[in-house]
C-alpha cells in the first residue's frame, strides 16, 4: 500500500469510496472541490493505493479558532469497504497525525455520525475519546 497524494485519474476512485460512505456528489463536483483544496497550504489530501487502484481517501486540514488551540480535523477518511480490517485506516490516521505534528498541531479531530458504531469503535481502538456529541444545524442559501 502507498500514501500518495490525490491525482486526477484517481477521480472515479475517490467518488466510489465517497458514494460508500452516502455522498453522491459526481465526479465533476468533486474534481471542482479537489482543485479548490489543492489551492489551500492548510488542507490535505492523500490516498491510499493499492496496486493502482484507490482505496482509501483522507482529508485534513487545520482549524484555527478563538476558544481553543488550532488542531487537525479530518474532514474525510473513507476506506473501501472489501479493504476495511487491513490497515489501510489506521496508516491514513497515522497520515494526518504526522501531518499535524510537523504543522505544530497539537490535537487531532474528527466527528462521525451517531450511527457510525463500527467507525467510533475503529477510532476509539486508535486512543481517540469522544468529547462531545452535537446537532448539525444548517440552512442553505
Amino acid at each position: 500500500m502507498i500514501i500518495r497524494e490525490f491525482r486526477p485519474a484517481d477521480l472515479s476512485g475517490v467518488a466510489a469510496l465517497l458514494e460508500q460512505l452516502g455522498y453522491e456528489p459526481g465526479e465533476r463536483e468533486i474534481q471542482a472541490r479537489l482543485a479548490h483544496l489543492a489551492k489551500a497550504s492548510d488542507h490535505w489530501v492523500r490516498v491510499a493505493d493499492v496496486d493502482g487502484r484507490v482505496v482509501g481517501l483522507l482529508h485534513v486540514y487545520e482549524r484555527p479558532a478563538l476558544e481553543k488551540a488550532r488542531e487537525a480535523v479530518v474532514q474525510s477518511l473513507v476506506v473501501d469497504a472489501a479493504q476495511r480490517s487491513r490497515g489501510v485506516g489506521a496508516t491514513l490516521m497515522r497520515e494526518a497525525e504526522r501531518w499535524a505534528r510537523e504543522r505544530g498541531l497539537p490535537a487531532v479531530a474528527l466527528y462521525t455520525r451517531i450511527d457510525r458504531d463500527a467507525a467510533r469503535a475503529f477510532y476509539e481502538r486508535l486512543g481517540y475519546g469522544l468529547v462531545a456529541t452535537s446537532h448539525l444545524m444548517r440552512r442553505e442559501l
